[in-house]
């Protein structure tokens, strides 16, 4: 099982936010579309990747990172495609609670929620779905989630715990020398009032 990514540099964007991401609850697979604020905020990610290069994007097929991915899409005049490895981790008896303190149990893999995927399992499946995109012409842009982008991070050398904001552009650049990868997050333009 690899845990190693493409020495290829990808941007990665969280979807916008849903409803359950304002009231703090645990989403996983369940499949909770963009609210008003997470179509602003897309439109937002999207102004800010216009002039990126992107050549291809890859999203999961979940709604909230799907509609995420084709509002950039639009604005880049590119299709989507999905890759169904980068659905957000089934979360089981945690979906649609309060966000708990269980993360850390749940990443050094100590606990895992009945019904839900182990963080170890999450890491080889995000690994597999970017390299995936990453052999597609880039760059690449993967649209996903934050609990995947947590395991990305791990896979990044950095700390795996860090919650990613909705919506923010995220560039990922494999080291010059060293084990970490360089995460840069783009700027972001104002939207109009």
């Amino acid at each position: 099982m690899t845990v190693t990514l493409n020495p290829v540099p990808f941007w990665f964007l969280r979807h916008g936010e849903t409803d359950w991401n304002a009231e703090g609850r645990s989403q996983g697979r369940t499949d909770i579309p963009l609210n008003t604020v997470g179509l602003a905020q897309a439109r937002r990610a999207a102004m800010a990747m216009v002039d990126q290069g992107i050549v291809t994007i890859v999203a999961s097929p979940l709604s909230r990172a799907l509609k995420t991915a084709e509002i950039v899409a639009e604005a880049l005049n590119l299709p989507v495609a999905t890759d169904p490895g980068l659905m957000e981790v089934a979360f089981g008896t945690e979906e649609g609670k309060p966000m708990g303190d269980w993360y850390d149990d749940w990443i050094e893999g100590n606990y895992t929620p009945d019904g839900a995927e182990t963080f170890r399992a999450l890491l080889a499946r995000g690994v597999e779905a970017v390299n995936r995109a990453t052999t597609l012409p880039g760059p690449v842009l993967v649209v996903a989630h934050g609990a995947l982008f947590r395991a990305l991070r791990l896979a990044l050398g950095h700390e795996p715990n860090v919650r990613t904001p909705n919506a923010l552009p995220i560039l990922c650049t494999p080291p010059a020398s060293g084990t970490a990868w360089e995460i840069t997050p783009a700027a972001l333009p104002h939207l109009p009032a």
